[in-house]
């Protein structure tokens, strides 16, 4: 039995690494916290959470504005990155951090009006990006993210 560990002990060192990352996650390169996948409001709040200095109050604000936006909307991190969507319709919205700034993917921003500034590659999508100096219009925000979730949604 030397050297050998139980069933139990085992379970305990796994759970508690588990918890371990989500307490205290690696930070990627740019500071994009790297979050398990994982479905629901836990592990969005665990990457918001992890976000650091400035963008975790943006990460707040931005969730709790999409939640008031669509009320019953669909979460999980996938990816290293909060997803919001429609559940059964698929995902509308992406959220990544970078070194200086926070980037939201709309996955059919070419059909939001206005549409959102920032260009992709991918036909469809459109991004926004904000700085810690920006000053959040949150009715264009709210107003982009209720357009999103009544567009047929991406499946990841």
């Amino acid at each position: 039995m030397a050297g050998r560990t139980s069933r139990t002990s085992a379970g305990v060192a796994k759970k508690t690494a588990a918890e371990a990352a989500i307490t205290n996650p690696v930070l990627l390169s740019g500071g994009n916290p790297q979050i398990a996948k994982g479905y629901g409001d836990a592990p969005v709040q665990a990457y918001i959470a992890a976000m650091p200095g400035w963008k975790s109050d943006v990460g707040h604000r931005l969730d709790a504005l999409i939640t008031r936006t669509v009320p019953g909307v669909y979460k999980a991190v996938k990816w290293n990155s909060p997803l919001y969507g429609i559940e059964g319709q698929g995902w509308f919205l992406g959220v990544h951090c970078f070194a200086k700034y926070i980037k939201l993917a709309f996955f059919r921003g070419t059909s939001l009006s206005p549409i959102p500034p920032g260009e992709s590659k991918q036909k469809e999508m459109r991004y926004f990006h904000i700085h810690e100096e920006d000053q959040l219009d949150e009715a264009q925000l709210a107003a982009w993210v209720e357009q999103a979730s009544q567009l047929p949604g991406e499946r990841m």
